[in-house]
């Protein structure tokens, strides 16, 4: 089953894939850009701050409102459609972080 992608769920990724090439910090030079997949509709979704401006990690805030189903009380984006895995973008294709890890480590 999946888990809805949370704020919470990108923080505890982000711990778990420290120091394996699968975080923004450690990829960005091999031409990553931190981004969604939409499993459902095959969608790929660059990072994006709620203005459009790209983010240098993965932020909820820019992702289109078919995709949100929970919204903090400031209206920020908490939480989004179970569909919806974080990874990282490349040359148009999307990776997985265990993909994108192991782009980095070979």
């Amino acid at each position: 089953m999946a888990q809805t992608l949370t704020l919470n769920s990108l923080a505890v990724d982000n711990r778990f894939f420290a120091g394996s090439g699968g975080i923004s910090q450690e990829n960005r030079q091999f031409g990553f850009e931190p981004g969604f997949l939409d499993r459902e509709t095959g969608a790929i979704y660059r990072s994006r701050w709620a203005n459009g401006a790209p983010a240098p990690f993965h932020a909820l805030d820019g992702l289109p409102d078919d995709l949100v189903i929970a919204r903090g009380p400031t209206g920020r984006v908490v939480a989004v459609k179970t569909s919806i895995v974080a990874g990282f973008v490349r040359w148009g294709c999307f990776y997985t972080r265990e993909q994108a890890a192991r782009c980095c480590c070979d």
